[in-house]
């Protein structure tokens, strides 16, 4: 069974899975046409002569035949009649098409009863407009049509509701009204009528607030006098027709010519990134505001968020704002289920946010970040119309969000994409800097440096605020007083700024014109520190609801604050810094205790989404026992969107937290459990090598002992070992695993992981055949173990490895196979971080194979896996291969420094002999010498035989012989039998 889609969105699906059969414009444009006209015949001659107006008709016509062939064999025959002359849709079980399916259900709905029973159903099948994105002539009036067939039942069922008593139903219908039609009044009239009915004037207020900032950004104009009367009625005082101040943009039509020349060019299919930079209060944000109104005039997606100076937020939380709004929502429904589980791990569909795992999956399944990042891509990039995502400071934008940023740019390079973004210049944004270079070289970016206004354009500014010329000597005054900084020059005159004043004395001037009922509640939402509601203000407050209303709205009617997607926020962030300025450290400490317990009232049911937020108020209002409960949250939240860095943050927010109190029993288990789930995030971040992943983990063993913890123990070993192993401390490695052998259960699933370590090691240490018996336990002893705790299975790493081992023993079948044993399992287990160890753990035995044919392939594919999900250790292990093969000496020395830069020095003896391989005599000497050494002193000595031997054929004669007798004997006493064969022919030659 298929299912067409024409409201919201234009696609062909199959109803069994869901997945797309089409999404080609013209086919489903002509299936649009022929269903709105269903069971009425369409002449060929008209339908070819509406879709390809340009074009002779007789090639028309052969358009027309070519495009119902592929209709035909998409849909099949029975749902079109065809005839020599003309087409007509007819309605089968086999295809169902949401148009249909809405007007019978529009009909079903008719008259008395009918519509209680039938109308909910027939709405919820409108999810959006006709055709979006397309605007041919034939397209307007069947949309304009089905439109408003679904605004008259919202009116019909809204009113059904009401006779019955079911206020919240009908509230819900005239919501979805005024979601069809935002710029008639009427629907936020009668939504206000009903929420006062139900006793909540806050919502009611809200819903006015709505309505007015709807109308003055869309329009210009204010709400009607019946609108105004309705506030009246619930504020019971005057109520002015409009705020003061209002007006349009000033002074930037060169920066908004170079705004519209990007804009065209990315609605055009060429992604991009417009970044507009400079001071608080030049006017950033009001002129992006700008470029959004045009675009959405224009019928493109505009999605909208900020970034705020304050922490609290998810990760990916601009994501998450943009992938809410509702055109986008509506493109997400139609992606396939792989990536719309994806969408659903930021943006859960219908449910509560699901549990996260906790444990070690953040480091483990970290290549998952790319599936996660493609999924939440497709999503924004889906809609079938030109997109302007809007990110107002840039500079508080957490690190995940860049990453994404980047990574969504670069999927599709013909998405009608573009980002605009506003940064800040006076601060300093360290995290900001790496990223804005690499933005810069992807040629996706457009830098606009936005300036104060001239001395006239502040003076227009001025006069369109206050309705009053300004004399010459004030318009210079104005000027030296403000810089010509927008935000300034508003501030002055609503404020009536006296001469002289700075921009901290006229926003302070601002607030405490308010009354002491607005002037309290001010510092109560600067105090959340971000967007705000009406319920979180009434809930933090010790006003009563109506005197919060009434502030609510004074703020509002100031222009202090402004309406923001049913809540509110500062009209700017140097506003709520004023704001919270003015209240007193101590009282600051309350707010922020209130602040909390508000915020866990009214999100009881699942506080997963403020848990960041949670944990900084409670922190900051002096419940720290609180705040580490919601900062661990927080983190497992983070680990669950791969968003490592945040992760971290939190988990140490939490840590210090813990360390400040006393010690005890009770604040090092708590020490313990932050850092047992802080490894992962670390690990996935930084690396095993990272100084701070060995810090946490010691301390973690220290923890675990003093406590009796065995499990934590171990598992803390495991990781240690591994860690030391990968630093090149191989024998330190070795003992720790042979610890964990002598202390864990026999059927505990650590067994498994402690072999697997413990074979490593021994095998670097030139211990093969030892090697091989714990890498053959480590597989054999995988069973249910999903993965280990550094990252890869079991199965597939040991086998991978124990390859060098079987070659080693001279046993070269045998490790050709495991290396394809390997490879096959984590290609079948569908698990790309797994398969990259299986390939670079290939590489290597098909190079010490002199296998290069293999080798080359094998080395192709690791390097466009590690580059797609960004794998870095292997990546290098690739560079020195390919390099090798290649005879490309820099791209060798590239992986090798790459290597040293992250701390990682396992194996380097046998990453610097592939070097000197690439190199000249003298050069070689120095650097197989080097190679010598490091293998000595980290006890890497499992390829020192042929290091020796290769230094060897640079020696004079009696130093050569000497060197390979001494590499025979070595390569001996580690029973490496493929060593011994190369050193004694080697010798034999010399002899």
């Amino acid at each position: 069974m298929l299912r067409v889609s024409l409201l919201g969105e234009q696609a062909i699906l199959d109803e069994a899975d869901g997945s797309v059969v089409t999404r080609s414009p013209r086919t489903v444009a002509l299936v649009a046409f022929l269903v709105v006209h269903a069971g009425v015949p369409q002449p060929r001659q008209r339908i070819a002569e509406l879709f390809w107006p340009d074009s002779a008709e007789p090639q028309a016509l052969t358009n027309l035949r070519r495009e119902l062939h592929h209709l035909r064999h998409t849909l099949g025959a029975d749902c079109l009649v065809v005839t020599g002359k003309d087409l007509c849709w007819r309605d089968t079980p086999q295809v169902r098409v949401d148009v249909r399916d809405f007007q019978l259900a529009c009909d079903a709905a008719r008259g008395g009863d009918a519509v209680l029973a039938h109308a909910p159903a027939a709405i919820a099948l409108y999810h959006g407009e006709f055709l979006p994105g397309i605007n041919d002539e034939w397209v307007i009036q069947p949309r304009a049509e089905l439109e408003s067939s679904c605004v008259r039942l919202c009116d019909l069922l809204c009113e059904a509701r009401k006779s019955r008593g079911d206020l919240p139903g009908a509230a819900e219908a005239a919501r979805r009204r005024i979601q069809l039609r935002p710029l008639e009044e009427h629907g936020y009239r009668t939504l206000m009528d009903l929420q006062a009915a139900m006793g909540d004037r806050a919502s009611a207020v809200s819903t006015y607030h709505h309505c007015a900032s709807v109308l003055e950004r869309e329009l210009g104009v204010v709400p009607d006098e019946t609108t105004r009367r309705a506030l009246r009625r619930l504020l019971d005082r005057p109520v002015a027709g409009s705020r003061p101040g209002t007006t349009g943009l000033v002074g930037r039509a060169r920066e908004m010519a170079v705004l519209s020349r990007v804009w065209q060019t990315a609605a055009g299919g060429r992604p991009g990134l417009v970044l507009v930079s400079g001071g608080a209060g030049v006017g950033k944000s009001r002129l992006v505001a700008e470029l959004a109104s045009a675009a959405r005039a224009h019928g493109a997606v505009v999605a909208a968020s900020q970034c705020f100076g304050t922490p609290g937020r998810l990760p990916l939380a601009p994501v998450a704002d943009w992938l809410r709004t509702p055109a986008v929502r509506a493109a997400t429904g139609n992606l396939e289920p792989v990536w719309r589980a994806e969408v659903d791990r930021l943006v859960p569909a219908g449910r509560s946010r699901s549990e996260p795992d906790t444990g070690p999956r953040a480091m483990v399944d970290a290549w998952q970040r790319h599936r996660f990042f493609e999924g939440l891509a497709r999503a924004l990039t889906g809609t079938g119309r030109p997109t302007l995502l809007v990110l107002d400071n840039l500079q508080w934008c957490d690190q995940e969000t860049l990453a994404f940023l980047t990574f969504c740019l670069g999927l599709t390079p013909d998405a009608p994409v573009l980002v605009a973004a506003t940064l800040r210049t006076d601060g300093d944004w360290p995290d900001l800097g790496g990223w804005t270079t690499r933005m810069r070289a992807t040629g996706l970016l457009t830098e606009l440096s936005l300036n104060p206004l001239e001395t006239s354009d502040s003076a227009r500014l001025a006069e369109l605020i206050s309705g009053q010329p300004l004399a010459p000597a004030d318009r210079a005054l104005l000027q030296a007083t403000t810089g010509g900084f927008p935000l300034y020059v508003v501030e002055a005159v609503r404020g009536k700024a006296l001469p002289g004043s700075d921009l901290t004395d006229v926003l302070r001037n601002r607030v405490e014109q308010a009354g002491p009922a607005a002037r309290k509640i001010a510092g109560l939402a600067a105090a959340v520190g971000r967007d705000f509601t009406l319920a979180l203000l009434t809930e933090a407050s010790d006003l009563e609801p109506d005197t919060v209303v009434q502030a609510v709205d004074e703020l509002w009617r100031r222009r202090i604050i402004h309406e923001n997607g049913g809540g509110y926020d500062f009209s700017h962030d140097l506003l709520r810094d004023t704001a919270y300025r003015l209240v007193s450290p101590p009282n600051r400490w309350l707010l922020h205790r209130r602040i909390a317990q508000a915020l866990e009232l009214l999100h009881a049911g699942d506080t997963d989404p403020v848990s960041g937020r949670l944990a900084e108020q409670y922190a900051r209002g002096g419940r720290p026992d609180r705040a580490v409960a919601f900062y661990r949250r927080a983190a497992a939240l983070a680990s669950g969107t791969f968003a490592h860095a945040e992760a971290i943050r939190l988990h140490q927010q939490a840590l210090d937290i813990v360390r400040a109190q006393p010690d005890s029993a009770e604040s090092a288990r708590q020490e313990l459990a932050i850092l047992e789930t802080m490894a992962a995030p670390l690990n996935a971040r930084h690396g095993y090598a990272s100084p701070r992943v060995q810090e946490t983990l010691e301390r973690t063993i220290d923890l675990a002992k003093r406590l009796g913890r065995r499990d934590s123990l171990l598992t803390a070993l495991v990781a240690l070992s591994a860690s030391r192993y990968v630093q090149g401390r191989t024998a330190d490695a070795y003992q720790v695993a042979t610890t964990v052998l002598d202390l864990v259960d026999p059927d505990s699933e650590l067994r498994a992981q402690a072999h697997f370590v413990f074979g490593g090691a021994a095998n670097t240490m030139g211990r093969p055949a030892e090697a091989i018996r714990h890498f053959d336990l480590a597989a054999k002893l995988t069973g249910q173990v999903p993965s280990l705790s550094v990252g890869t299975r079991p199965d597939v790493h040991a086998t991978a490895w124990a390859a060098h081992a079987h070659w080693l023993l001279g046993h070269t079948g045998e490790a050709l196979a495991a290396s394809r044993d390997a490879v096959d399992l984590a290609r079948s287990i569908e698990h790309p971080y797994s398969l990259a160890v299986a390939l670079a753990y290939a590489g290597i035995t098909y190079q010490i194979c002199d296998d290069r044919d293999r080798l080359g392939d094998t080395v192709r594919e690791l390097g466009e896996l590690c580059d797609r999900y960004g794998f870095a250790y292997y990546r290098e292990w690739g560079l020195v291969l390919g390099g090798w093969r290649t005879g490309r000496y820099e791209t060798a020395r590239r992986g090798i420094d790459n290597l040293r830069a992250e701390g990682s020095f396992a194996r380097m003896p046998y990453w610097l002999t592939l070097l000197a391989d690439l190199s000249g005599p003298d050069a070689a000497r120095a650097t197989l010498d080097a190679a010598i050494v490091a293998g000595q002193a980290r006890d890497d000595v499992w390829w020192l035989p042929e290091v020796m031997r290769k230094r060897a054929a640079l020696d004079a004669e009696d130093t050569a012989i000497s060197r390979l007798r001494s590499a025979v004997r070595l390569a001996q006493a580690q029973g490496s039998v493929a060593l011994v064969r190369r050193c004694e022919h080697d010798l034999g030659v010399r002899a």
